[in-house]
């Protein structure tokens, strides 16, 4: 685990426990417990790792096992993890690693809803940077987990010119234009088209990506056929569950939701002594 995650672990554990666990300090010394970690419906598992390391931070000398892994499916009832050790360590860390490992494991789980609507496609689910301000690390983890990928994690990774940047330029050739004078080759543009005029000048621009905003399924279907895969198509806006299997058919290469991070409910997951 890279020291990113561990620091925002020992923020948490900071937050949650200023300076001590007054419920359980003065009630418990030497005792011991044994809890196991149930699945308190079905998901996918996420956080699993990031859940034993809050335990970790609290108490090494807890005994954390991992029964199910993240990426793993799980059905109600199953026991996902045990812990053993020192009762008033256990209890220290209780709400901090379910917290963690219930929210990663909904983004997992919501993630994964997707992915199925996507069978027998070529289509891909992608995330967006619409994430809990630095935990996107983490819910982006919990993405990959759950089938799908990841997107740019930040402004440093790749370009996208969206409707702000090109109001602001003469046209969608001349900023994928400038672009590529200062960067070249080494960074993916990604532009973003909102009618089948804008797709036909981005096609002739020198992009990666084209995203298909908010578009038609109809009218997706024709930016398909008119890129004859020339560029890479992403289609974004409104995509919810019900409607991702007909996106997927058009024959787009990638579909982003935003809903994945922000819009996820946390999974029931319960520590029970």
């Amino acid at each position: 685990m890279n020291e990113a995650v561990k620091k925002i672990i020992a923020m948490a554990l900071a937050e949650d426990i200023p300076n001590q666990d007054i419920s359980s300090e003065y009630l418990f010394t030497d005792e011991t417990a044994f809890g196991r970690f149930i699945a308190k419906e079905a998901g996918v598992i996420s956080g699993m790792l990031v859940c034993k390391e809050v335990f970790f931070q609290i108490d090494p000398t807890l005994e954390f096992n991992i029964i199910r892994n993240d990426s793993e499916v799980v059905q109600k009832g199953e026991i996902i993890a045990t812990v053993k050790g020192l009762t008033k360590s256990i209890l220290a860390a209780e709400r901090v690693g379910l917290n963690f490992l219930q929210r990663m494991s909904g983004i997992a789980t919501m993630t994964k809803a997707f992915v199925d609507q996507c069978q027998g496609s070529q289509t891909k689910i992608l995330d967006t940077r619409k994430t809990t301000p630095l935990l996107r690390a983490l819910e982006k983890q919990a993405v990959i987990h759950g089938g799908g990928m990841n997107h740019r994690m930040n402004l440093s990774d790749m370009v996208m010119l969206k409707d702000n940047h090109l109001h602001a330029a003469k046209s969608i050739i001349a900023a994928v234009d400038k672009v590529r004078e200062n960067l070249g080759k080494a960074y993916k543009i990604e532009v973003e088209v909102e009618n089948l005029e804008q797709f036909h000048e981005a096609l002739q621009s020198d992009c990666d990506i084209i995203m298909l905003d908010n578009m038609s399924n109809e009218d997706m279907s024709k930016c398909v056929q008119l890129n004859q895969g020339k560029k890479m198509l992403e289609a974004s806006g409104n995509m919810t569950l019900e409607r991702i299997r007909s996106v997927a058919q058009t024959g787009v290469d990638f579909i982003s939701v935003g809903g994945l991070t922000h819009s996820y409910k946390s999974m029931d997951i319960s520590l029970k002594f």
